[in-house]
């Protein structure tokens, strides 16, 4: 594993980060998400306008927040919903807020961030009926909202992306785009770079299986919507952007989904980006990657936005 300067000082840093009074292994890993992410993902863009809202459900809230983007007061935009990372059991709107504004900014679009139920507090299937259900509100809402229902693509990032691999396969071809950004996209963590990466850098397999654990109960093992590497059926898959990270323990998972998705007759591409580790989209500070990686998602949503202007 050849790490360049900038990625070794990131690293390093990384091992230094010592989250405060950690209760469990699992407040630990949610202090340690916050405090990586507040640390390297640098200025924050101003956007327009933030709103904080609530998707009622039978039993429960789900809480978003749409990002307007700066200089954009037209009605109609178009729209993303993001799906965050964070191994299913963290992560929420600060850990991701630097990056969701860039995306904001860059494509012009309404960001709507699904602040979804996390494991093991919420296991399976709950946090991906959220991010469903928040996905079928922005469309039966796109009116009061401004969002044109024609124009509507879904991005998510590590757990993010297995949880947007899964609401894709369900949406009845409504979403016109997706991004998968380092997808989690298997939970047998067994591949070549698994092994490879087993002890980081970020992620290291002893918190990839608790993760999977607290996720995924017994009974769901076998469950394509929990596990994309699973997912046979892409009927419904729109035009697909995979963004890969060259020294991840993710990266062979999100090949193999990539040729699952080009075998089943998805529109596919897939970026890799060299040198990269995983969150690197978290480390703006530090890395220029993030930038050409939001140019290169902005252009995707573009790209396949154009046959619906």
């Amino acid at each position: 594993m050849q790490l360049t300067p900038k990625i070794t000082q990131i690293v390093n840093h990384l091992e230094t980060i010592q989250p405060f009074n950690p209760q469990n292994s699992l407040d630990g890993a949610r202090k340690f998400l916050e405090t990586m992410t507040l640390q390297l993902s640098g200025r924050k863009e101003s956007v327009t306008m933030i709103e904080e809202l609530y998707i009622q459900q039978e039993n429960h809230r789900i809480p978003i927040r749409v990002y307007r983007p700066a200089g954009k007061k037209t009605e109609q935009s178009s729209a993303i919903v993001y799906i965050h990372g964070g191994w299913f059991i963290a992560g929420g709107y600060e850990t991701h807020d630097a990056v969701v504004r860039k995306l904001a900014n860059k494509t012009g679009s309404a960001v709507i961030f699904v602040d979804y139920r996390l494991a093991p507090e919420h296991p399976f299937p709950a946090g991906l009926n959220d991010c469903m259900d928040a996905v079928q509100w922005v469309f039966e809402n796109a009116q009061s909202l401004g969002i044109d229902p024609d124009k509507v693509g879904i991005i998510g990032d590590s757990a993010g992306g297995a949880l947007s691999a899964a609401v894709s396969t369900q949406s009845g071809k409504k979403l016109k785009f997706q991004v998968l950004i380092y997808p989690a996209a298997d939970n047998q963590l067994n591949s070549k770079s698994w092994k490879t990466y087993e002890n980081g850098p970020v992620l290291n397999k002893q918190g990839g299986i608790e993760a999977w654990a607290w996720y995924l109960p017994e009974e769901e093992k076998d469950n394509p919507l929990a596990i994309p590497a699973l997912i046979k059926n892409f009927e419904e898959t729109p035009s697909t952007l995979i963004i890969l990270a060259e020294h991840d323990p993710l990266l062979d998972d999100g090949k193999k989904l990539a040729e699952n998705m080009k075998n089943a007759g998805v529109e596919i591409t897939t970026s890799l980006y060299k040198d990269m580790i995983h969150g690197f989209m978290h480390m703006g500070e530090l890395l220029e990657e993030v930038s050409l990686a939001v140019n290169e998602m902005a252009d995707f949503a573009c790209q396949n936005l154009k046959s619906y202007q």
